[in-house]
């Protein structure tokens, strides 16, 4: 893209929960996003973001952080030098992903056009059942257990039981797991156990990401995937060892951009590749499909979590999302 002068508008949406969605950390009812918008006058691209908590963001912090890069932007601020000019994290997502789009509808090309890549084609998600009482996870887990791919959300005392219970319900379903940080390295191993034992594949990080070292000597009997623990490219090389794979989130490396460095920097570490996401529209959703393309596992079920999704979402057939239209994004 020429550095050309750009307009920025944000704002803030909030769109209802189906239900409500919980995790080790907490619940909400809502899924609040900033959404950046970049002009060049005549074509307009769009990016979304949500706020990370869990790295102290909140919706406040990364709209004002976008908001202060409207001089650069007004100043000729490119994609490129935007990942100097500002540190990973979900406001850069959401400029950087506005940037693609721009490029996308400018260029006519589409984003996948302009970064040499072939046509996306759809992919397999997971569908995410929230932390509750095994008696509810089990009930909501027979209602999706026609599902391909269940990711159980765990991370709290009795987690033997909720995983056991939920395998019962689904019995045909690839189940993966996540802990949310939410255990110790004391009941680590009967946890991996329980998870091996109900035929889970994979476990998203166990141990909070200060206090992981436990991964070093633990026998780990499925594959452990880092998540809080991996962020942005720099942080994987410190990884390894400690887990079997990394979950590549737009939120946390700061962008397709970073998100395509850090994917293929795993790959040459050794490491299996996981695209997740954090509960948002389809217009979040869509830069990680093209990501998805390499993953091995892809959880990019946010708008399915939603009572509603905005206009022109992803198409959805039970697990298998389709990549965006040009209406869209990119």
């Amino acid at each position: 893209m020429n550095r050309s002068a750009l307009t920025l508008s944000v704002r803030v949406e909030s769109w209802p929960i189906a239900g409500s969605f919980a995790i080790s950390r907490g619940a909400k009812t809502e899924a609040v996003v900033v959404v950046a918008e970049l002009s060049d006058g005549v074509h307009k691209g769009r990016g979304e973001c949500v706020p990370y908590a869990r790295y102290g963001e909140t919706v406040a912090s990364v709209a004002a952080a976008i908001k202060a890069m409207a001089p650069d932007l007004s100043g000729g601020l490119d994609r490129e030098n935007l990942q100097n000019a500002m540190p990973a994290g979900a406001a850069r997502n959401a400029l950087d992903c506005a940037f693609w789009d721009l490029a996308a509808k400018s260029s006519g090309r589409s984003v996948h056009e302009l970064l040499g890549e072939p046509a996306p084609l759809p992919v397999t998600t997971a569908y995410t059942i929230s932390l509750a009482t095994p008696e509810a996870m089990a009930e909501n887990a027979a209602q999706a257990s026609q599902r391909a791919l269940l990711k159980i959300k765990l991370g709290a005392r009795g987690d033997p039981a909720r995983i056991s219970a939920v395998r019962r319900a689904a019995p045909r379903s690839q189940l993966i797991v996540d802990a949310n940080e939410g255990w110790t390295p004391d009941d680590l191993e009967p946890n991996l156990s329980a998870c091996a034992q109900a035929g889970v594949t994979l476990v998203e990080q166990p141990l909070p990401a200060s206090g992981d070292e436990a991964l070093n000597s633990v026998a780990r009997p499925i594959a452990v995937c880092a998540d809080e623990s991996a962020q942005a490219t720099a942080s994987l090389a410190a990884l390894c060892g400690k887990y079997d794979a990394v979950n590549v989130k737009l939120d946390k490396a700061g962008g397709l951009t970073e998100a395509l460095a850090m994917a293929k920097q795993a790959e040459q570490l050794g490491f299996t590749l996981m695209v997740g996401c954090m509960v948002a529209t389809s217009l979040a959703m869509a830069p990680a499909v093209l990501l998805a393309q390499r993953a091995a596992v892809v959880d990019l079920d946010g708008p399915l979590l939603l009572a509603r999704d905005r206009p022109q979402g992803l198409r959805y057939d039970a697990s298998v999302v389709y990549p965006a239209s040009r209406a869209l994004w990119g």
